[in-house]
């Protein structure tokens, strides 16, 4: 269903975006902060809890040293 399709999705975008962030030994904490965001956002993002725009995507991925495309 199209439900499961955009779970699995986040959960896969939050997989690499914590990934990539412990490679770099970057702390959720350090990183919400480097973007502007709330630590409590953060987590959930990474958890695929949240639906993230593209704006907050791109900030995490200039703060990560990546493009956008590397999320996926």
């Amino acid at each position: 269903s199209l439900k499961t399709e955009e779970t699995s999705l986040l959960v896969a975008l939050g997989d690499k975006i914590k990934n990539i962030r412990k490679l770099q030994h970057i702390t959720q904490r350090q990183l919400a902060s480097d973007v502007g965001l709330s630590n409590v956002y953060l987590t959930r993002l990474e958890n695929g809890k949240e639906n993230i725009s593209i704006l907050n995507l791109e900030k995490i991925a200039y703060a990560l040293g990546v493009e956008v495309k590397d999320f996926f």
